[in-house]
Order: structure tokens, then sequence, then C-alpha cells
């Protein structure tokens, strides 16, 4: 007689879904404190970790239903999936912002990056950085692909950890 088994993506769409809306709250905690230009490390590290948080909680959950086992692959599926979904989710929230709540978002991103390209490279001229800019504008679809390539690998990461901490087989009985 076979066990019904909890289902790994109905995990990933819950959890994905989570900690998609926990990052656009960030988002826009970070708009309504004027911070929505801000990128360094402290930014950077308080989205990876509502990612891992939200992955974490997504592997522990299913480890619950699943009757306390858990295995590598189910953990990698369960971190994966909600990556891509959190992800998902983001990428939606960023090109509504971007084209409909501030519409100037990407040109002041790249007068930002213009100004600390002249301070860390005082050598280039203005005209090679907006030469350079101008590749960059040409080349910024590349960044939806890759975002979700990166949230991908960084669930599986996170998944791979969690599944080796968690782990337990069922018995072969």
């Amino acid at each position: 007689m076979e066990e019904n088994e909890p289902k790994t993506g109905k995990y990933a769409l819950n959890y994905g879904l989570l900690v998609g809306c926990v990052g656009i709250i960030f988002g826009i905690m970070l708009f309504t404190l004027d911070m929505q230009y801000e990128r360094g490390w402290g930014v950077q590290a308080t989205q990876i970790a509502i990612l891992a948080a939200g992955i974490v909680l997504g592997i522990i959950q299913f480890k619950k239903a699943n009757l306390g086992f858990l295995d590598i692959s189910q953990a990698l599926k369960v971190g994966a999936g909600v990556a891509l979904i959190a992800g998902i989710l983001g990428l939606i929230y960023f090109f509504v912002f971007s084209k409909f709540v501030e519409p100037d978002f990407m040109d002041n991103m790249y007068e930002i990056g213009k100004q600390q390209a002249l301070e860390n490279n005082p050598k280039l001229t203005e005209e090679q950085i907006d030469q350079g800019i101008e590749m960059q504008k040409s080349f910024a679809w590349v960044t939806y692909p890759v975002i979700l390539i990166m949230n991908i690998i960084i669930g599986l990461v996170v998944g791979l950890i969690a599944g080796l901490a968690l782990k337990k087989q069922k018995p072969a009985y």
C-alpha cells in the first residue's frame, strides 16, 4: 500500500508566493523611505535573508507534511521552486515599479552609475562613460533572466544546505 506523499510543487508555490510578497513589501518599504536606489550590502543581504528564510521554512514544512522524512532531491526541488516563484513575483513588481510608479527609475540608476564611474575611474572621459551606459541600456533586458537564474542558484544552494541538515530517509522496509 502506497502512502500519499506531499507534492514539492505545492510547497514551492505557497512559500514562493510568501517570499515574493515579503520581498515586494521590502521593496515598498525602501521606496517609502526613499532608499529605492540603495544597492549596498545591507539591502542585498536582507533580500537574500528573506529568500533563504522562506526556502528553509518551506523545506521544514514539507518535511513535517512528509511524516518527518526528507531527501535532498525534495529539498532541492522546494528550494529552487520557492526561489523561482519569488523571483518571478519580484520581477513583476520591478516591472510595474519602474514603468508606472517611478518611470525615471532606470535613468536615475544609470546617472548614479555614471557618477560612481567618474569617481572610481578619473581617467575615463564622460563620453566613454556615456558610451558604456548606452551599451548597458541596449542589454538591459538580459537582467531579467539573470535575476531568475541567480535566484534559482541561491535556492539550490540553500535547498542543498537545508536538505543536508534536515534529511531523513524513509526506512527501506
